[in-house]
């Protein structure tokens, strides 16, 4: 009789939610580390646990700064930012928002049990709120500040 991937049925489950909530990235990010799971690629977990959070960043980083290093954004709007309130409040919330991710990731690599749940939580929010699937990082930071930990 066959034993039951219990891990890869939750994985399917995450990637059924993601196509679900119309939510890419997870569906991709769950399917790859479900062929790496189903192909015995499993040595590849360790460098993706060690590295995938700071390449994924890095990438993100690079995304967003390229409108600024192509020339989208121009150098007299970015001094300009600090002339306008709303400009002001912006640079404020995204000094937050670096916070919190950084207590997210702290989180994050010190409680993994919780990933899951954050996940499903933002799966479910795209899915039933219409929301944008950013959240887990930043979750995981607000989640520290309310369970004290980070």
């Amino acid at each position: 009789m066959a034993q039951i991937d219990v891990t890869a049925l939750l994985l399917l489950a995450l990637a059924a939610l993601g196509i679900f909530s119309s939510n890419m990235p997870i569906t991709v990010a769950v399917l790859v580390l479900l062929f790496l799971r189903v192909t015995k690629l499993q040595s590849a977990f360790p460098f993706l646990e060690k590295y995938g959070l700071t390449i994924g960043i890095l990438i993100l980083t690079i995304g967003v700064m390229t409108p600024l290093a192509s020339g989208k954004i121009p150098l007299d709007a970015v001094w300009q930012s600090f002339l306008n309130w709303k400009s002001l409040l912006a640079i404020a919330v995204g000094m937050l928002v670096a916070y919190l991710g950084g207590r997210g990731a702290s989180l994050m690599a010190g409680q993994p049990i919780l990933v899951t749940g954050l996940l499903i939580g933002t799966v479910l929010g795209v899915a039933f709120f219409k929301g944008v699937p950013v959240g887990p990082l930043i979750a995981a930071g607000i989640l520290s500040l309310l369970i004290g930990r980070g």
